[in-house]
């Protein structure tokens, strides 16, 4: 990075930035309460209020959303007739899952091999922190020049829509003329990039019910109705036989006229064995970025140890659609709920319940905001131009922000590059790209005062 000002100070504010993410990666603020203390996420939520008034936030607040959960607020007032930016970022994050996976404690930012890892590392505490060291890498270099509106949501990885909700019934809080995204990546760690689209996303549970109870299998089985299979029928009916996702009804033919995914390069980003193919057709950017996709993220039946000789009389599963943008999702989810109606066999008792929705999103990349990254992205990557790509995961709050202020423009940056691992076991952050981020983030806001 070439020698200037702020990035000697961003430089310079890196171990505190390393402490200040050690404490905050330590909350086990997954927003599952029947599953994670909501203690942990309260913590959380306390530890970022702290750390803006710490920097002359005012009106901070934490503003208890309609789902249960808290989205921390705070404005720091720049020069008379600047114009408003809002940060955002969140601090709950995805369970562990398997514990006994991970290289070290989940909840314990610990350095290996150049990164930090940690559960929320990259995705998105690590966001916030890099909204805290931009913030006073100006501070530090004659002021911050704009005012600034911070949000920092405790529920965006639930997909319950609290603080969707509640910007709707407060449509003035978030007010501003151009919003940072903290959670997306770049395409690949040194190549700056800013997110231009996400897929939207709905959650919906499948139970399926064949008889009053369990049977013995050598006694019924053969003839007696069983719903484990009758789900697992049904589940397969949601895929071609290339894997391609089939929801009758929902089109999946589009395509990605962006930044292409080299195929060899998303094996290796996806950690795909040897010999087993991916799946879907067209452009790996087409599949991820530009059509729909369904996974199974989760079935309720017996484990195999333990299991007994039965027919089982009830299933259940847990359905996630991703949804491109031009799609609506709550059109996306009834033809999901009608193809599981369709395509349940042996006349099997179905039902389904959604628990969660996001739309999608696409930016306007000819906006000035645009125009101050593009700069500062530059030098804080030498020698790199700013690419433009997609997300195929959902940020809910995107799309009501958009439309509550269709004006504002809206840029979507981050740590989540795929060496992050974000969701999975062993997720990390790397420092450089913290660094590198911090520094782009704060040129830019310079930038756009002047713009």
């Amino acid at each position: 990075m070439s020698s200037n000002p702020v990035a000697e100070t961003v430089a310079s504010l890196m171990p505190r930035a390393k402490a200040e993410l050690t404490e905050l990666v330590a909350f086990k603020s997954v927003a599952d309460f029947d599953q994670y203390p909501k203690s942990e996420s309260e913590g959380a939520a306390n530890w970022v209020a702290d750390a803006l008034r710490a920097e002359g936030f005012q009106d901070v607040a934490l503003l208890d959303t309609p789902d249960g959960t808290q989205s921390v607020y705070g404005f720091l007032p720049g020069p008379e007739g600047a114009k408003t930016v809002l940060l955002y970022a969140h601090y709950d994050v995805q369970p562990p899952l398997d514990e006994a996976a991970w290289a070290t404690p989940p909840f314990e930012l610990t350095e290996r091999d150049g990164r930090w890892y940690g559960r929320g590392s990259a995705d998105c505490k690590g966001g916030f922190v890099m909204h805290l060291l931009a913030l006073r890498a100006l501070k530090a270099n004659g002021g911050v020049p704009v005012h600034v509106k911070v949000i920092v949501e405790g529920s965006e990885e639930q997909g319950t829509g609290g603080l969707e909700r509640y910007a709707e019934e407060h449509p003035e809080l978030l007010t501003a003329d151009t919003i940072v995204i903290g959670d997306a990546g770049n395409f690949r760690c040194g190549l700056p990039t800013v997110t231009t689209t996400l897929r939207g996303m709905t959650l919906v549970r499948v139970q399926v019910d064949t008889l009053e109870g369990n049977l013995h299998s050598g006694q019924f089985g053969g003839a007696a109705p069983d719903a484990l299979a009758a789900l697992i029928r049904l589940l397969d009916s949601l895929r071609a036989e290339d894997g391609s996702t089939t929801v009758d009804g929902l089109t999946a033919d589009a395509a990605w006229d962006g930044l292409q995914y080299e195929e060899e390069a998303f094996r290796a980003d996806a950690k795909v064995l040897d010999g087993v193919e991916l799946i879907g057709s067209g452009t790996v950017a087409d599949r991820v970025w530009a059509r729909p996709a369904v996974t199974v993220l989760g079935i309720d039946c017996p484990p195999v140890v333990g299991a007994t000789p039965s027919v089982q009389a009830g299933a259940r599963a847990l359905i996630s659609l991703r949804v491109p943008p031009g799609m609506d999702a709550a059109e996306a989810t009834k033809l999901l709920q009608a193809h599981v109606q369709t395509h349940t066999p042996w006349g099997a008792r179905v039902s389904t319940e959604q628990i969660g929705q996001g739309q999608a999103f696409r930016a306007d990349t000819s906006s000035p905001a645009y125009a101050s990254m593009a700069e500062a992205m530059a030098v804080a990557y030498p020698g790199q131009e700013m690419q433009y790509a997609g997300m195929g995961g959902s940020i809910p709050l995107c799309n009501t922000l958009a439309s509550l202020y269709p004006r504002t423009e809206i840029l979507l940056i981050g740590l989540s590059e795929p060496e992050a691992q974000i969701h999975a076991v062993n997720e990390s952050v790397s420092p450089d790209e913290l660094e590198r981020l911090s520094v782009a983030e704060a040129l830019f806001l310079r930038n756009y005062a002047g713009s």
